[in-house]
């Protein structure tokens, strides 16, 4: 079967808000420029449309119906994914991979800035008998749970998670998409009131708007697209046994996450740590980059803030994790954020990262988590 790769990129927004765009607009826009990188026309080279997105998030029924016409869709083989972006790139990449498709496209977008119930929706969708009814202030406590059962179980301190958000809203500093980077050290972020412990805001990803879609073609196509393709060597995608966390999740642990890691690794060919040059990675909560780094394989468990520690984890360290500045400074995007990640990876590969460029980079993996309370995570390992 011929190999998948991406051919093009195109996106919107990285804001805190967009008030001057609906977010059909927005997926227009962002789906305009990746036909136009990957020299394309969607009304006659583009097999299948793919749209992430979920009814919740939008604020409206069957909101696949508004998919179709903003990416180019319209009366064309167009489906919608209710889950993170890089799920999408996953059914793409399936449908490539039966010889039936060439070029399909992908978009995933979130608009935050609009949703007026925010924490009502993360209430709604928690367990209805055991935990919706409490009485608590704020639905993401669960992601405190988890950090202070992952710090006891490796032994990482509050200082490293706070070492994280460091780290990342100054990497963020470089990169035109980070809308939330700032100059900050270790001493200020620990002495912040915290929002959800043992969090604080730096610690804890805020919202913006974007949306981003991506162009992947099988190998044929990809040669005569682009001169630098890059390649999908795998993907998996995996949610936890369970319909709630409460029940079946085992705190300070991310079990999809090394499930997902597990069948992108094997479609790779590969056993265990994929030997990559740099990682995007999950870090809407601080101590995720940590988790994920372990869960995914790249580092043994309790190594992750040794590691950190020791700048092992920095632009210039052995093993760079979130060099544009991760989730802490761009923002979570709802169902867009796993494509954000995977953005700032293709960026990297092709050596268009800008001011965070990495040198000499070969191969990199990407890792997403949807986010409390779902406990699906996505992994992709990429390659040029």
């Amino acid at each position: 079967m011929s190999r998948v790769a991406i051919v093009g990129v195109g996106w919107y927004g990285f804001k805190p808000t967009t008030i001057d765009v609906s977010f059909q607009d927005m997926m227009f826009e962002s789906s305009a420029r990746a036909y136009a990188n990957a020299k394309i026309d969607p009304r006659y080279d583009v097999d299948a449309f793919v749209d992430c997105q979920e009814d919740m998030w939008e604020g409206i029924a069957i909101s696949d119906e508004f998919a179709p016409e903003p990416i180019g869709g319209a009366l064309r083989p167009t489906f919608t994914v209710a889950g993170d972006g890089l799920e999408g790139i996953a059914h793409a990449y399936m449908l490539i991979k039966t010889g039936h498709f060439n070029v399909v496209s992908v978009e995933s977008h979130g608009k935050p800035s609009e949703i007026k119930t925010l924490q009502d929706i993360y209430r709604f969708a928690l367990d209805p008998l055991h935990v919706r009814p409490l009485d608590y202030v704020n639905p993401l406590f669960y992601a405190g749970l988890d950090a202070v059962a992952y710090m006891k179980r490796t032994g990482a301190k509050r200082e490293h998670l706070a070492m994280v958000a460091v780290k990342n809203k100054n990497n963020g500093l470089s990169n035109e998409r980070a809308s939330f980077s700032t100059r900050i050290d270790l001493d200020y972020v620990l002495s912040s009131s915290y929002s959800i412990y043992p969090m604080t805001n730096y610690e804890i990803a805020p919202f913006s708007d974007a949306s981003i879609t991506f162009v992947l073609a099988n190998e044929d196509y990809a040669k005569k697209l682009t001169e630098n393709p890059v390649w999908i060597e795998g993907i998996g995608y995996s949610t936890e046994t369970g319909t709630g966390a409460t029940e079946w999740h085992e705190w300070g642990k991310m079990k999809s996450f090394r499930s997902a890691a597990l069948m992108a690794y094997k479609m790779a060919n590969l056993n265990g740590n994929p030997q990559v040059d740099f990682a995007e990675i999950e870090d809407r909560f601080s101590f995720m980059e940590l988790l994920a780094l372990e869960e995914t394989m790249l580092v043994k468990e309790g190594e992750a803030h040794k590691m950190l520690e020791k700048g092992d984890l920095n632009r210039d360290g052995f093993l760079p994790v979130n060099p544009s500045g991760g989730s802490l400074s761009m923002g979570v995007q709802l169902e867009a954020t796993g494509l954000s990640r995977l953005l700032e990876a293709y960026l990297q590969l092709t050596g268009k990262a800008g001011n965070h460029q990495l040198k000499n980079v070969r191969r990199g993996l990407v890792a997403s988590w949807r986010g409390v309370p779902t406990y699906t995570s996505m992994v992709a390992l990429l390659s040029v």
